[in-house]
């Protein structure tokens, strides 16, 4: 899900296009996995949930848009503050009744600064509006490293850190996963969905968990290759998965509703599921609508953005009704026992009820083998850099090996050794939206906010106005997300600690 730059900083967009982005940015991953994680909860409870976590997510969002709009103030502030002392040093003192320097971002980038230092509260009474322009993309480890401190900071990269390892494992047991169903031809005569032990062909001795490994380690060698180089998503590739992926959810989509409109579903969901799939279902819906990491490279380039909160307020309602869609329509298209791991793999074979049409049971099946292949080196990279961040000591540089070979290494292995272990895709967005995906779509935004409202009330006074101010304003807000991740991560692990003592 983490997209290292999707666009370059200079290439602006209309909003339309910046909503696709985010919009392709969201639904990725954790919509396959959510059919099934829905069906468990329930779809009385399930529907009631993804509702509150879409409303909590968009909020965190709005926060985070008005601390990118709080950290373009600063940096600013800091620049013009510097110019002006460079100014004073150069041309000795100048008349000290002129006005405070507040002109459009784009001339005061070429006038020359004729002022002297102001105090800050001169800024204020909104006519500084510009300050807060988003026009320079400042990614949230820029802002954590202007609002926080440095335990702040550290924390910040291990949440991250944490997050894109089980990004990649989710990737790296997803693809092979996928192969290893479309290309296992071999079903035992007394069951209809085969065991891990069981043969991949007839008459050769290769397991299905096997021939998974052998796709894991070719995966891994293929697309590891490109986090020990620099890899840039392009636009077209982006435009292309995005083409690929409505197609393959619109094709689920209509497929299972022509299954119910003949009156053929098999599906009997019940309303309030088993309680100890709570914690899975929260997992899966934090990770599947999160783009807060990715915001700043997302919404920077867009052209207009007066009403942006507006316009992401709309996304997400968009997001959250595809997902009841594509969920609603598989809990009573299939049986609950029968929705598969990665929902796609329930249009595949010849005995999946839904469509006879060869090819597009194999478009849909490959579906997530092309998309999520494309994002792995991206998220790598990610990675990658991230990890550089947090073992980084100032003006001791890496030495080129370390830099070159070791960080890709330990960005790539944990994810790979992770998937050679585990199957459980379901668990494993479970466990990396409970944990890490909370922190980064809960906890880190509500700091910025408000750490960055503090910066911004000391540097223009108690009066500034920041045009991009969430619309959740109070500080109550704030509070309120801080309480519903604590209680939400302590539930979760209640609830893991609760069922590792009924296993045992």
């Amino acid at each position: 899900m983490p997209g290292a730059g999707l666009t370059e900083a200079g290439e602006l967009y209309s909003p339309m296009v910046g909503l696709v982005y985010v919009f392709n940015l969201i639904v990725g991953t954790g919509a396959l996995t959510m059919p099934l994680a829905f069906a468990r909860a329930g779809w009385a409870m399930g529907g009631i949930l993804i509702i509150i976590l879409a409303f909590v997510s968009y909020l965190t969002v709005t926060f985070v848009v008005e601390a990118m709009a709080s950290a373009n103030a600063v940096i600013r502030f800091k620049r013009k503050e510097k110019k002006r002392e460079l100014e004073d040093s150069s041309s000795g003192s100048h008349d000290a009744t002129a006005p405070p320097f507040l002109h459009e971002v784009e001339s005061d980038e070429k006038q020359s600064l004729l002022q002297p230092p102001v105090a800050p509260q001169l800024y204020t009474d909104g006519k500084h509006q510009d300050f807060f322009e988003i026009t320079e993309r400042v990614e949230m480890a820029k802002m954590a490293s202007l609002f926080f401190n440095k335990i702040g900071l550290n924390l910040f990269y291990l949440c991250m850190v944490i997050y894109l390892y089980g990004d990649l494992a989710i990737y790296a047991v997803t693809v092979p996963t996928s192969l290893m169903n479309i290309t296992c031809t071999y079903t035992p005569e007394n069951s209809s969905s085969p065991e891990q032990d069981d043969p991949c062909w007839e008459g050769v001795n290769l397991t299905r968990m096997n021939a998974y490994r052998v796709y894991l380690t070719v995966f891994a060698i293929a697309l590891g290759i490109f986090v020990f180089f620099n890899v840039q998503k392009t636009k077209y590739l982006q435009l292309l998965t995005t083409f690929f992926r409505w197609l393959a959810f619109s094709m689920m989509i209509v497929l299972a509703l022509i299954v119910l409109a003949k009156g053929k579903g098999q599906g009997g969901p019940v309303a309030v599921g088993a309680f100890e799939s709570i914690p899975n279902f929260f997992g899966v819906c934090v990770y599947s609508f999160m783009c807060h990491h990715s915001l700043p490279s997302l919404v920077t380039p867009i052209k207009r953005k007066k009403r942006l909160s507006v316009l992401l307020g709309g996304d997400y309602a968009l997001i959250l009704g595809f997902y009841l869609l594509i969920s609603l329509t598989a809990i009573f298209t299939f049986s609950t026992n029968s929705i598969q791991e990665i929902y796609t793999l329930n249009f595949f074979g010849d005995k999946n009820g839904v469509t006879m049409v060869v090819p597009v049971q194999y478009f849909i099946a490959l579906f997530p083998v092309f998309t999520l292949s494309t994002n792995f080196p991206i998220i790598g990279i990610t990675l990658r850099n991230n990890l550089k961040m947090l073992f980084a000591r100032e003006g001791r540089p890496y030495h080129w090996a370390v830099d070159r070979i070791v960080f890709p290494l330990l960005a790539l292995l944990p994810g790979i050794v992770v998937a050679f272990i585990t199957t459980d895709v379901t668990g494993l967005v479970g466990y990396t939206g409970s944990y890490a995906g909370a922190g980064i779509q809960y906890v880190i935004p509500a700091f910025l906010v408000y750490c960055g409202r503090r910066k911004t009330a000391k540097l223009f006074g108690q009066n500034w106005s920041n045009k991009h101010t969430s619309p959740f304003r109070h500080r109550a807000w704030v509070i309120l997300v801080l309480l519903w991740a604590v209680l939400c991560i302590g539930f979760v692990t209640a609830n893991h600690i609760i069922s590792a003592v009924h296993h045992h």
